[in-house]
């Protein structure tokens, strides 16, 4: 089985900072980790990889830097890794995004694509299912428990609100999954030792065969036309004492504020 996990580098959600001018996250000097969602997508891979001696290759989207998470997939056992990196992806919203991955997707070759259920950064979880589109597989999002696996087919578990859907679906497809799925694994002392001396390939919009009007801002439908940081809360006091005084004190507060 050929399994290609989508892997991003998010910045540190403490550190984030907007551009003004364009309303893109600023990325360069900023603290950067491996997507969390990821890290799940990354151990469905080897599991599966171990259950059909098959072969996990890691791909992501993003600057020169984004090269160390994808030598941290390689630690934790991915096979290879292929980093698209070109300034022509920057400002790239989901569906540009999704485009791009796609092409180097079929550049590839594949069996499952899987990736994690949303990006920390953005939140959308619109990505997976895009790529989905624009490759015209069948998709499954919010996996949380695989069955079986076959050449053909695998069956699946679904989360949902209140229940789940177990769901049969045919290969080539690509499911996004829940950290409720697995416990992803520590990079083992070889896996280390094997990113640090791995070569990982950087592909440009021309090696993926990708047209320049659907890629980066030129490609994206959608435009952040305002963003700000919320406002300030308003005045809050811890309340001490016993339970009984705590509510004392809250009730008169709350009819001090005309509340009650």
């Amino acid at each position: 089985m050929r399994i290609i996990v989508c892997i991003k580098q998010v910045p540190d959600v403490t550190e984030v900072k907007i551009d003004p001018k364009t309303n893109t996250l600023i990325r360069e000097g900023v603290p950067s980790i491996m997507n969390p969602y990821d890290l799940h997508a990354i151990e469905a891979a080897l599991e599966l990889k171990e259950a059909t001696a098959g072969k996990v290759t890691a791909i992501t989207m993003g600057p020169p830097q984004a090269e160390e998470v994808l030598r941290e997939a390689i630690s934790m056992g991915v096979d290879d890794a292929i980093l698209l990196t070109d300034r022509r992806f920057a400002g790239a919203d989901t569906w540009a995004t999704a485009y791009t991955l796609s092409m180097a997707a079929r550049k590839i070759g594949f069996d499952l694509i899987i990736c994690g259920k949303q990006a920390i950064d953005g939140d959308t979880a619109q990505v997976g299912p895009e790529m989905a589109e624009f490759l015209n597989i069948p998709h499954v999002s919010y996996v949380r428990k695989i069955h079986n696996v076959s050449s053909q087919e695998m069956t699946i578990e679904r989360l949902m609100d209140d229940c789940y859907e177990k769901i049969q679906i045919c290969l080539p497809a690509l499911i996004t999954v829940v950290k409720e799925l697995n416990n992803p694994r520590p990079p083992s002392i070889r896996g280390k030792m094997a990113a640090k001396k791995a070569v990982i390939p950087r592909w440009n919009a021309d090696d993926i065969n990708a047209e320049e009007e659907k890629i980066g801002l030129k490609g994206s439908p959608t435009m952040v036309k305002n963003i700000f940081a919320p406002p300030p809360r308003g005045e809050r006091r811890i309340l001490e004492g016993s339970p009984e005084e705590q509510v004392d004190i809250l009730l008169r507060e709350l009819r001090r504020l005309g509340c009650l």
